[in-house]
């Protein structure tokens, strides 16, 4: 298993490279390219000030050159072995560079966007994971009965559903004071947030406060719904599949003639051989929920990878939107490997060696 993760690890250099050689020739060749960001940054400068900007930008990123010089200086940059400011060859600390628009490190706007959307992905997918199992085993236990009706064409309804539209919808009537008004409609945390206590309770003058962590459950209510609702729509009639066909197994009905408990064959033989098929799905659903992060930090305006990754193409920020999609391409190619080797934790006949 230990060769396997380290080949693995190994091919996914390669595969990175492909990504960002791909999106650094669109972004590249796009109309106006990057300079067209910068002209407008020029206007109320003095001759002498443009030309000093230009000129900075020209050695850091190499604008004046090629395109595949433009892009090999880049990937040096992000590498964690290359070329040294100093000119020697080794090992060194990765540079993401400065967004062209803000001004800023990129390492430091990812670190403070990439924990938003894991945040969103990590209350997500138990979420996800956990309706999908338990509608999907009951709804096989009770095959063709109202609740496998409901619930089959329930979910077909939600998987049909944009994302973009359910959000649009969840702010106009949930979110909305002249409906609802049950959840804000934007953001993490009330303004007021630094101030609260971590839990809820009352205070000194007997009124309740919510707390700094329901506030921030209130906050991620409706972006989670939104994230999740069409994962375990799906992940519900592909368990509900699986469990239909182990529960028809020769191993189900030997189990059940040996006398043994049906809670029993149903969770350590039923949902055990089930997993696979979940598993397979898994390896595209993790780099699904962040690229759905993307609607769903710009609707709720939740400053994480997603809103991130659009304002950098809105601005045609290149430095900033090839780092975004190098950092999503890592989590998309970890979760494949995870995937992989989740197979031989649920099957033990699985082996990699």
């Amino acid at each position: 298993m230990l060769n396997y993760i380290i080949r693995r690890l190994l091919l996914m250099i390669p595969t990175l490279v492909g990504i960002t050689a791909l999106v650094f020739s669109v972004v590249a060749l796009s109309p106006g390219g990057v300079g067209a960001n910068l002209v407008t940054a020029e206007y109320g400068m003095r001759p002498e000030e443009r030309a000093a900007m230009r000129k900075y930008y020209n050695e850091r990123y190499g604008l004046d050159k090629p395109l595949y010089v433009q892009y090999f200086k880049w990937l040096n940059k992000v590498s964690p072995i290359g070329i040294k400011p100093s000119g020697s060859f080794g090992p060194k600390w990765p540079d993401l560079g400065e967004s062209f628009v803000r001004g800023r490190p990129v390492t430091g706007l990812i670190r403070e966007s990439l924990p938003v959307t894991l945040l969103l992905n990590v209350v997500s997918i138990p979420i996800t994971y956990g309706i999908a199992i338990l509608t999907g085993i009951y709804a096989g236990r009770h095959r063709g009965k109202a609740f496998d009706v409901v619930s089959s064409t329930f979910f077909l309804g939600l998987w049909s559903f944009p994302i973009i539209l359910a959000g649009v919808l969840a702010i106009g009537f949930l979110a909305n004071a002249q409906y609802v008004k049950l959840f804000p409609a934007a953001g993490l945390h009330d303004v007021l947030a630094d101030s609260m206590p971590f839990l809820p309770g009352r205070d000194a003058n007997g009124v309740f406060q919510r707390g700094w962590l329901l506030d921030a459950m209130w906050h991620l209510a409706l972006p989670v719904i939104c994230l999740s609702y069409g994962s375990f729509a799906f992940l519900s009639k592909l368990s509900r599949g699986a469990i239909l066909e182990n529960i028809q197994a020769d191993y189900v009905r030997t189990a059940r003639a040996k006398g043994v408990d049906e809670r029993h064959v149903l969770f350590r033989h039923v949902l055990s051989n089930s997993l696979i098929p979940l598993i397979t799905v898994a390896a595209h659903i993790l780099p699904a929920l962040i690229t759905g992060a993307l609607v769903v930090e710009q609707i709720f305006s939740i400053p994480g990878m997603g809103k991130l990754t659009i304002d950098a193409i809105n601005t045609r920020d290149r430095e900033l939107f090839l780092s975004t999609t190098l950092v999503a391409g890592i989590l998309g190619l970890i979760g494949y490997l995870v995937a992989d080797i989740l197979y031989a934790v649920a099957d033990p006949r699985v082996s990699y060696e």
